[in-house]
């Protein structure tokens, strides 16, 4: 069958950006993804930023602590992104209002508008918010964008690798 990213330079892998409020388990989800553990992880407070190098992507993580003050540093990533993930903590219900509006600004921006946007419902195992409950919370019908929802459980890893199939099917057909 080949490769599905022969039209990306062989040399770069396709670059993934993930954002989303703090503590919603963007951190957990990588360390997953790239070590298949999360004993290792050190809960991080405030501003926080990684990057990973798995197999069929890079990704890098950005917390949306105070929005204001680092979102400059994120404009040079969405020119390089060639998808973006926005993981939700669908157990906080306080802060679906705080997250929403984040989501929203990230879907009208214009170099992130092409993009397929993958939203991972996360903490599944706390909150069984379903994909079609959470897109009416986050009137995500508003958008023409190419969005998903995945269920997930970061500390699991349940729901994790689908997401990622899902962008990896939407990237080959761009």
């Amino acid at each position: 069958m080949g490769n599905p990213f022969t039209k990306f330079n062989t040399i770069q892998k396709p670059q993934l950006i993930m954002l989303g409020l703090d503590a919603v388990g963007k951190t957990t989800i990588l360390y997953k993804l790239k070590l298949g553990d999360i004993e290792s992880i050190v809960p991080i407070n405030g501003y926080n930023f990684e990057k990973i190098q798995i197999k069929q992507f890079d990704i890098i993580s950005w917390d949306i602590g105070e929005p204001d003050k680092i979102r400059v540093f994120w404009k040079p990533f969405f020119q390089k992104s060639d998808g973006l993930i926005f993981v939700i903590d669908c157990s906080d219900k306080e802060r679906m209002c705080e997250a929403k509006e984040e989501l929203h600004k990230l879907l009208l921006d214009t170099l992130l508008v092409d993009l397929p946007t993958l939203i991972y419902a996360n903490k599944q195992d706390l909150s069984q918010m379903s994909p079609s409950d959470l897109a009416s919370e986050l009137n995500l019908q508003k958008f023409s964008n190419n969005w998903h929802i995945q269920p997930c459980c970061a500390t699991t890893g349940e729901g994790v690798e689908n997401g990622l199939k899902w962008i990896q099917e939407q990237l080959v057909l761009k």
